[in-house]
């Protein structure tokens, strides 16, 4: 993984992050409540770095595959411009009668309620993945709804964890003044009933034994309550520690989901996957009761088979997602259109890619390495487990 490599080659400013409740767009780098003296903690929060850029890294593969795919196409509108005038004139033609045998089709759209003809393009120009597009946008809309549930969840927790902090240290300060005051308070009754022994001659035994057991009851009972809220502190910043890292995780996942939701949305142009099915819906009757009309259209089919022979022979690589992009081929505004929906589908696509570069990544290497500067003792150790962390995602 070329993030792994890149791990300690930039060092980026870096801002002390604060926890804000609800912001669940913001990964928190926050090492405040992390002991990295001690080794568990310090593994373990180097882990939780090296997690979120593997994380990122398998995000960034997948994004990969369809910003090349986006590229493609915006190549071939290159190689299509690119043509001489004799070959663009040969391919308008073969444009031209394949619009014109569309437009023939006037009865058919004359019907009531038929689907316009721009979204049934948009829809079928989708076809092969819009199954797949509906079960993913389904699934990243539910998902969205649990990672929520799960934040406000962790939210919760996290506030109950400080209010109990604020708590414990409050008890342990008070169990502290406590045992002065009972001391104190010993000493003075001693003081007492040493002059009242010494002074008027009275017998203050039983007071001693008295102060004594009383003092030792009492000094017991807040010492027990002070090692008590000790331990309980303990386990209560281990407890936040915790839920920082499991939030850090999430936020990624939600964050992704966010622009993966954002994406298919743009892509699809629906609101939500409701609305993607009730399309989907409409394609399908619609598709067959024009490929019930288009049987008699051979001509129409014969001209298809020429513009994708064209476009082979200039070897444009996708030549038959051209046949649903025919008014492009004729009238420049339309192709320009065509490239402008290309381009801000891989200007998204970018966006995600560099977030989980830059943001994900980039900040997990820069804690690691601001770790590494601040506790040079432990780079060594530290950069073990970043060799580990290469090997496996190599």
């Amino acid at each position: 993984m070329g993030l792994f490599k890149k791990l300690f080659h930039r060092k980026k400013n870096r801002q002390e992050p604060e926890l804000i409740s609800g912001d669940w767009n913001e990964v928190t780098y926050d090492r405040q409540d992390y002991q990295i003296d001690n080794r568990e903690q310090r593994q373990e929060y180097v882990k939780g770095c090296m997690e979120q850029i593997a994380e990122a890294s398998k995000e960034l593969e997948n994004l990969q595959f369809e910003y090349n795919m986006v590229t493609s196409y915006l190549k071939d509108i290159e190689e299509i411009e690119a043509l001489s005038e004799e070959d663009a004139a040969e391919l308008k033609d073969c444009a031209r009668k394949i619009d014109n045998l569309e437009r023939q089709q006037t009865g058919y759209e004359e019907r009531k309620n038929r689907m316009d003809e721009e979204t049934f393009r948009e829809l079928e120009r989708m076809e092969d993945e819009f199954e797949e597009g509906y079960e993913k946008l389904t699934e990243a809309e539910e998902y969205q709804d649990l990672v929520k549930r799960d934040l406000r969840k962790l939210d919760g927790e996290r506030q109950a964890y400080y209010y109990r902090r604020s708590e414990l240290r409050r008890i342990i300060a008070d169990t502290k003044s406590m045992t002065i005051v009972c001391t104190v308070a010993v000493i003075l009754c001693i003081l007492i009933l040493f002059v009242l022994q010494f002074g008027f001659r009275m017998d203050t035994k039983p007071g001693y034994l008295a102060a004594a057991a009383v003092g030792a009851i009492a000094i017991t009972i807040i010492f027990i309550k002070h090692n008590d809220s000790i331990k309980e502190l303990s386990q209560v910043e281990n407890g936040i520690n915790r839920i920082i890292s499991l939030q850090n995780t999430v936020k990624i996942r939600y964050v992704n989901n966010t622009h993966l939701l954002e994406y298919l949305y743009f892509k699809y142009n629906v609101s939500s996957a409701a609305e993607l099915g009730k399309n989907w819906k409409r394609y399908v009757k619609e598709k067959e009761e024009r490929h019930n009309y288009q049987i008699a259209v051979r001509e129409l089919d014969e001209c298809h088979k020429e513009l994708v022979e064209i476009l082979r022979f200039h070897k444009i690589m996708d030549p038959m997602i051209w046949l649903h992009q025919v008014p492009a081929l004729i009238d420049k505004k339309e192709m320009v259109e065509v490239r402008h929906s290309l381009i801000i589908r891989r200007q998204s696509l970018r966006k995600r890619m560099d977030y989980n570069k830059e943001v994900i990544a980039g900040k997990a290497q820069a804690e690691v390495k601001d770790l590494v500067d601040t506790y040079p003792e432990y780079a060594k150790e530290i950069l073990e487990i970043v060799g580990q962390y290469e090997q496996n995602f190599s």
